[in-house]
């Protein structure tokens, strides 16, 4: 086996990996990704020598090349050091979980968050957000772009509802992007996950980078001028690209 559909295998078997909460064997991953066991083999090995994978005693993990791979993704987005303060400093400032968000590619990515990974309770997990149109930081990303890029977005990804509050109108959209424009806020109420609200703010200067948070939706009519206070100041006071 060679080519593309060897390389296509390769990249589903780390997939397998990685959406696994814990380490899979080689007959566990033969069976999910729908081959043999002898090509599974096959394409294990330089998957562990390159250090993509690990070998334990109960099967297969993520590798370090892959902490690697993701440091490297938050660099070419324009994560860093500044992004690593920033963070946790709005954590503890709103007393939530904070995410940055970047538009790249025609693509809406959650690249890093102060949620733990192990509470997967929280519905805005770092990887590529499919529900751009029900969040926060979609609506905030989405609102700087020209309507026929956002047009193209919405057309390729689509605007399910998942929630009784998802707004799945084009137009009602657009007239909510709008209201984000005015506000400088963008907030999603329930609309992406029944339980939650975030807002979002973009970082001035990075219009294709948001800062975001996540609130209980019980907490949302308390705390949203504090809570949107204290974003807004947060990206202020990050630095802009020519700093």
């Amino acid at each position: 086996m060679s080519g593309p559909q060897s390389v296509d295998r390769a990249l589903a078997l780390l997939d397998a990996v990685a959406d696994a909460p814990r380490p899979l064997s080689a007959k566990a991953l033969a069976r999910r990704v729908g081959c043999s066991l002898s090509t599974v083999y096959h394409l294990l090995g330089p998957l562990t020598a390159r250090g993509y994978l690990l070998r334990g005693p109960q099967g297969y993990a993520p590798g370090p090349r892959v902490a690697s791979l993701h440091r490297s993704f938050q660099r070419h987005l324009g994560a860093g050091t500044a992004i690593d303060a920033l963070l946790p400093h709005v954590r503890r400032t709103t007393g939530a979980e904070a995410y940055f968000t970047a538009y790249r590619g025609g693509h809406i990515t959650v690249i890093d968050t102060t949620a733990p990974l192990t509470d997967t309770q929280h519905p805005f997990a770092p990887g590529l957000e499919t529900r751009a149109h029900a969040t926060a930081h979609g609506k905030a990303l989405l609102a700087s772009l020209s309507r026929t890029a956002r047009r193209r977005y919405l057309a390729a990804h689509g605007m399910a509802r998942l929630t009784e509050r998802t707004i799945t109108n084009e137009e009602r959209f657009e007239a909510e992007l709008v209201s984000v424009r005015n506000r400088g806020v963008a907030v999603s109420v329930g609309e992406a996950d029944p339980a939650y609200t975030c807002l979002a703010v973009p970082l001035p200067g990075r219009p294709d980078h948001a800062l975001s948070v996540s609130l209980p939706l019980q907490d949302f009519p308390r705390r949203q001028g504090e809570v949107s206070s204290l974003l807004t100041l947060a990206a202020a006071a990050f630095p802009t690209p020519s700093e």
